[in-house]
């Protein structure tokens, strides 16, 4: 599948401190010791409507990963999904009365059109499940030889099941208790009920053939392949098990990044699928969760189409820390078009006081679990002393850009 358009990332002189990210699984903040090439797998979306500030936000914060990680010197392998094979697209496309295939086209164009807008860098693998199939059918032929999956006894609708408890340290990703993983799993996509399992908990990585729905040979029957499972093959075939970083929005840490890990664990026996899991905060809006049932969604595309500057909306959603669960207010876009000004004020200037206390401090925070606001504090603070008092470093302005450009990813220029 075709990615988006690649930002040029200006060189920032000096280098910071080593990065460190709060890891769901070990529950604190640790270093991320990636090798010369960083690895870094996030999932994508399910291209069934167009890009909100929740998914823009998920992906600005790894695309603060992706260039801290270059300024520190290292190759960055990114990774990311595109499931345009499932039930949220065709439900959507049966609504509308059109092809499921030509709207999870459109949308993911509208997608790519976001990311380029927001100066988000684009993942070397950019996959889509539907070119994924053929992997997804050789991962289940893996799993079942292995006994960690088994098939239901259904004559009509013999579906592939993955086993729970196919590892030992399943439910080490989310922490969560046997309770609080039946209700997730119930809420987001699990199917608990079905007839035929074995624990209610097993998750499906091989749909049988439906009437209306696409499918694909497999040496088990025609089908399409379950969710967890495509981000698992996927991953381990583009960047293997042990990679740095595996992140998505908070909503995902149960069931699909725990079972996806699982899926992967259970056959290369690697004790964790991921090195780091980095998951991010929810973006409600005035108060309330954003969620398409609430019809309360705010998407980038239709803020663009207002006229509103791509850069003062990632410099609003990234005014909060990634992890905290936050709202996006017209207070919020207000101010982030009056920082945005100002800051290009400052950096348009013919000379001003030095950046490099302010450039190191910059660095400093964002390696500190990427804490925006205090970055963003301390490029506010240049900001306004440069506007108000100026100063007598010509390179100064320049310098300042640079370091906001690369690794903010906000263009003052």
């Amino acid at each position: 599948m075709q990615s988006w358009s690649d930002t040029a990332v200006p060189s920032v002189p000096g280098q910071g401190p080593p990065l460190r990210l709060f890891d769901t699984a070990d529950r604190r903040v640790r270093p991320v010791t990636p090798g010369e090439t960083a690895t870094m797998y996030v999932c994508g979306i399910t291209p069934y409507d167009a890009t909100h500030l929740g998914h823009a936000a998920t992906y600005l914060t790894f695309d603060l990963v992706n260039r801290l990680w270059r300024d520190a010197g290292h190759n960055v392998h990114y990774v990311q999904n595109v499931t345009d094979v499932d039930d949220p697209l065709f439900e959507r496309a049966a609504r509308d009365g059109e092809d499921w295939v030509v709207l999870g086209m459109r949308e993911t164009a509208l997608f790519r059109e976001d990311m380029e807008a927001l100066r988000v860098l684009p993942p070397r693998d950019y996959i889509g499940a539907v070119e994924s199939v053929n992997e997804v059918v050789e991962m289940v032929e893996k799993l079942l030889a292995a006994g960690s999956a088994y098939v239901v006894d259904d004559e009509e609708y013999p579906d592939v099941y993955f086993r729970a408890n196919a590892t030992e340290q399943f439910g080490y990703e989310s922490g969560y208790d046997r309770d609080t993983m039946e209700r997730f799993f119930a809420e987001r996509g699990g199917d608990p009920e079905r007839a035929g399992k074995q624990d209610r908990l097993d998750a499906l990585v091989w749909r049988a053939e439906r009437p209306g729905e696409p499918s694909w040979p497999s040496p088990f029957g025609p089908g399409r392949p379950g969710w967890h499972i495509e981000c698992s093959a996927i991953a381990l075939n583009r960047i293997g098990s042990g990679f740095d970083v595996q992140g998505g929005g908070s909503d995902l840490i149960f069931p699909h990044h725990e079972f996806s890990a699982a899926h992967a664990e259970s056959l290369v026996l690697d004790r964790r699928f991921a090195r780091h899991y980095v998951h991010t905060g929810m973006i409600g809006l005035d108060g309330e969760k954003m969620s398409k049932s609430r019809g309360n969604l705010v998407f980038v595309s239709k803020l663009r189409g207002e006229g509103v500057d791509p850069m003062a909306i990632r410099l609003g959603l990234l005014s909060g820390h990634y992890r905290t669960d936050r709202a996006w207010t017209g207070d919020v876009l207000a101010a982030a078009e009056e920082r945005l000004a100002l800051w290009r004020r400052a950096a348009a200037l013919g000379s001003a006081q030095s950046a490099e206390d302010t450039i190191g401090r910059l660095r400093q925070h964002l390696a500190d679990d990427l804490d925006t606001p205090k970055a963003i504090d301390a490029v506010d603070a240049w900001a306004r002393w440069a506007v108000d008092h100026g100063g007598s470093d010509p390179s100064a302005p320049g310098a300042l850009a640079d370091a906001v450009d690369g690794l903010l990813g906000v263009s003052l220029r």
